[in-house]
């Protein structure tokens, strides 16, 4: 488990699920501000194959990170099922596009285990992988998976 994250008492923690290029991930419910379908919000520029443009939600100007470009190395096709969280991060807010929602999650500390075969170090922002229900969740710290500049030769870094 991430050192770094802070399991709650026996209410357990509320992760929300989402699928991106088949998988099932988990991110700590606490930093969504909200929940919208991509064509519902007005956007007004398009950037590149990661960042797909700017976005407005509730009068916030906030930047659209089209994760499944992100983890398929290309630009990928939307579609009705296409959704937009909107997260509030601890250094702004922002659009996360994804494959799909699926629910909310709440897992005990017992329900989350290591990444197999993950030390921490260029994988950082996994936390676990979590277990409810016979589904497994890849769960991600979101603050820092969206810190992480992929603009560097020679692998992703840390953005301080």
């Amino acid at each position: 488990m991430h050192k770094d994250t802070a399991i709650s008492g026996p209410a357990g923690n509320e992760f929300l699920s989402f699928t991106l290029g088949g998988l099932a991930y988990g991110l700590d419910f606490g930093k969504v501000q909200e929940l919208r379908v991509l064509k519902s919000l007005e956007r007004f520029s398009d950037g590149g194959e990661i960042i797909s443009g700017v976005a407005v939600s509730r009068g916030v100007i906030m930047p659209i990170v089209d994760m499944r470009a992100a983890f398929c190395g290309h630009p990928v096709l939307t579609t009705p099922m296409t959704d937009v969280i909107i997260l509030k991060l601890s250094t702004c807010v922002m659009g996360m596009v994804v494959d799909g929602i699926t629910d909310v999650v709440t897992l005990q500390p017992d329900q989350i285990s290591p990444i197999p075969g993950a030390d921490g170090g260029a994988i950082d922002y996994l936390i676990g992988l979590g277990v409810a229900n016979g589904r497994r969740l890849i769960l991600v710290d979101i603050d820092r998976l969206m810190s992480i500049d992929r603009g560097v030769k020679g692998g992703a870094r840390q953005v301080a």
